[in-house]
């Protein structure tokens, strides 16, 4: 298998992950909606926003088309739960299970965010 086959399964890959995520959005709204930062207005509504947005990222990953602004858009937006949910919610924690949880899904976004901006530099 060559470099770029290589390259376009697991960017295949991270569109499932990605779209998962998205249509998690969707079927999971409400819980999702407890862990926005009060300042974001909109809810639930921004919560399936956000859902699609996902799934459009997904997509352009997918068809191999836009993959340049999805992966950097994805990235952006990922970059910016990192600092808005998460960062804040590790001053607000009690119990060390809590911290576990958090920092788990802090490093995931991370991890997430890296891997749509490697996606992103390998387009035009």
């Amino acid at each position: 298998m060559n470099s770029t086959s290589i390259s376009r399964v697991g960017t295949i890959l991270y569109a499932l992950v990605i779209g998962f995520f998205g249509v998690n959005h969707f079927i999971h709204g409400t819980g999702l909606q407890n862990t926005m930062p009060r300042f974001i207005p909109g809810g639930k509504f921004f919560i399936y926003v956000t859902g699609g947005l996902l799934i459009l990222a997904a997509i352009a990953f997918i068809i191999n088309k836009y993959v340049r602004v999805a992966g950097l858009l994805l990235a952006l937006f990922l970059l910016l739960i990192v600092l808005t949910v998460h960062v804040p919610a590790m001053t607000n924690v009690t119990g060390d299970e809590h911290v576990s949880i958090i920092v788990t899904n802090l490093v995931k976004d991370t991890g997430l965010a890296a891997a749509a901006l490697i996606i992103a530099g390998m387009h035009k």
